[in-house]
């Protein structure tokens, strides 16, 4: 019988498995109705048996976040800061969105961004991760190193989306020099991680908006997939075996191509309001895996449970008894959600054999 990391590595590597992992994030309301319902403040990867666990962040030399409030101008109570200087505010109608402050979004020239106080990560302040793989691994579950945000959606984050842009437009040396800062310290985070032995590297930038791409393939391969690129071989020159798992919402076929190439694994999370994953499945599931395919735009929080239940089954049939799909909710799980739909979701893949 294989263990749960054991089987999730097989069944993302498209060599057969034993059992359908499961995998889902629940918002504060939902955790109060699993505590309610399933009478336990155990951890919901536990109770439902999830097959990975995310191995902690990687933390900056400095972490006093206070040098970074002179590039804001609007904080209070309701903003919080991250390791990149980036401000987040806090909203009240959203789970997980928040207003961002962009501290470069005045920088003029390049070396305002060569003296922005970046942060900077070593191996030898993240000992603890090595650590955490370690316990992960002798519990039978596998490590993923998460690095949502790797070069894009940071950068822009920082820059502001309109300005970055503007940037790769008109200012190529603005552009080039923040792409070049996040890129080399995204190569540090995915040294870290991989030196430290997860099983899977996660990686993301958002490139797809609801129905079609939020740059066109051009600007795409001259800007992000080059960097995106050295990121991985980076990685792989520690372990080559290590698995890529690639995020981005929305809309991304016309990205998919350019994923493989630069040694992506795994797609996540292939929205099924945005593409059909038989479609999806047809044209690259030789070359790719996937994560996710369960709608919360419509399954998870309006459909029956008897419409989960048949949306899990149709996605692994047409995945089949290689693997290559571990289905999942496509995002956080938000109050619409009714807790028969996430119990039906557990169930299905649960019951389900290959």
């Amino acid at each position: 019988m294989l263990s749960p990391r054991d089987n999730i590595v097989s069944l993302m590597r498209r060599q057969g498995y034993e059992h359908v992992p499961c995998d889902f994030n629940l918002c504060p309301s939902l955790w109060k109705q699993y505590v309610e319902k399933e009478k336990t403040t155990a951890p919901y990867a536990d109770t439902f048996g999830f097959g990975w666990r995310s191995m902690p962040g990687v933390i900056p030399t400095d972490t006093d976040l206070t040098r970074f409030h002179k590039y804001h101008t609007n904080l209070d109570e309701n903003v919080y800061i991250d390791n990149w200087g980036v401000g987040h505010r806090k909203t009240p109608t959203s789970m997980h969105m928040t207003q961002m402050l962009y501290p470069l979004a005045f920088a003029e020239t390049t070396d305002d961004l060569l003296t922005y106080p970046l942060p900077v990560f070593t191996e030898e302040g993240n000992t603890h991760i090595i650590k955490a793989v370690a316990e992960t691994h002798a519990r039978g579950l596998a490590a993923v190193g998460n690095m949502h945000c790797t070069i894009w959606e940071t950068s822009w984050y920082m820059r502001g989306m309109e300005n970055l842009m503007a940037d790769m437009l008109t200012d190529e040396d603005m552009a080039n020099c923040l792409f070049d800062l996040v890129e080399e310290r995204a190569i540090k985070v995915a040294q870290i991680y991989t030196r430290a032995g997860v099983d899977f590297l996660y990686l993301g930038d958002d490139i797809g908006m609801q129905h079609t791409i939020m740059m066109s393939e051009d600007v795409y391969c001259e800007w992000i997939k080059p960097r995106f690129a050295r990121v991985i071989a980076a990685a792989r020159a520690i372990n080559p075996d290590v698995i890529m798992m690639y995020h981005s919402c929305g809309y991304v076929e016309p990205f998919i191509p350019h994923l493989i190439e630069v040694g992506v694994n795994v797609l996540n999370p292939v929205q099924p309001e945005c593409m059909d994953f038989a479609e999806i499945h047809a044209k690259y599931g030789d070359k790719l895996s996937f994560y996710g395919t369960i709608g919360t735009q419509t399954t998870m929080p309006f459909g029956t449970p008897e419409e989960v239940t048949a949306a899990v089954k149709r996605n692994l049939t047409i995945a089949g008894p290689k693997g290559g799909l571990l289905p999942a909710p496509t995002h956080l799980l938000e109050p619409e959600v009714p807790w028969d739909n996430v119990l039906a979701y557990v169930n299905a893949c649960k019951e389900y054999k290959p």
